[in-house]
């Protein structure tokens, strides 16, 4: 009695299936991206000379592990307080602004603030002081870089139409749309203007 022969499978299908499988799989799984905070750092400066800063030049903001918000150690405030406190610090324009070389320090002739003399001196002198506790979760933290970020912005939009007619997120597309070299000397003025200086100091254990 002849043998018989198993017949074979033709497997080479089965691999293009397999393939394609693989593929449609890569382009519609969806990756988690990690998000963070943009933040240009200083260039490291060999120099640095010795400042002086004085108290009320700084905003303390501190943040302990339950998530509560402290202002200057004294006043608990919520998250969506910190726009307003931080733009009438950085706003208050009571002194004159740092001494650039031999020229005396000036007044803030734009800024809108109450002039306290308890407060800041100047924008290019007021500093954001934000200090977390290890406890303290990432997203309160970010909450509060966004707002911080969003005081910045709105007073830098509020002198834009001022002086230009359009606000600074408007020039901003300008010259991500034209590359003008006029619309980023605007953009370089708001931002001497208003420089945004924040401190982050090691987080509390």
């Amino acid at each position: 009695m002849a043998r018989r022969e198993n017949a074979e499978i033709n497997a080479g299908s089965m691999a293009d299936i397999a393939f394609l499988l693989l593929i449609f799989f890569l382009v519609t799984t969806t990756m988690d991206v990690d998000s963070g905070i943009s933040r240009k750092l200083p260039e490291k400066s060999e120099d640095t000379p010795e400042v002086t800063i004085k108290e009320k030049n700084v905003l303390d903001i501190t943040v302990n592990r339950s998530n509560q918000i402290l202002i200057e150690g004294t006043d608990f405030v919520q998250v969506t307080d910190i726009k307003d406190i931080a733009m009438a610090f950085i706003d208050n324009g009571g002194g004159v602004s740092a001494p650039k070389g031999e020229q005396p320090g000036e007044p803030c002739d734009y800024c809108q603030g109450a002039k306290d003399p308890a407060s800041s001196d100047h924008p290019s002198k007021a500093i954001i002081s934000l200090q977390s506790d290890r406890g303290t979760t990432y997203g309160m933290y970010v909450s509060i870089q966004n707002e911080i970020e969003s005081a910045y912005n709105e007073l830098r939009n509020k002198l834009a139409l001022q002086k230009y007619d359009r606000t600074y997120n408007d020039l901003l597309k300008d010259y991500k749309d034209s590359g003008s070299a006029a619309v980023k000397e605007k953009i370089d003025f708001l931002k001497d203007s208003y420089p945004q200086i924040i401190s982050e100091p090691e987080p509390l254990k």
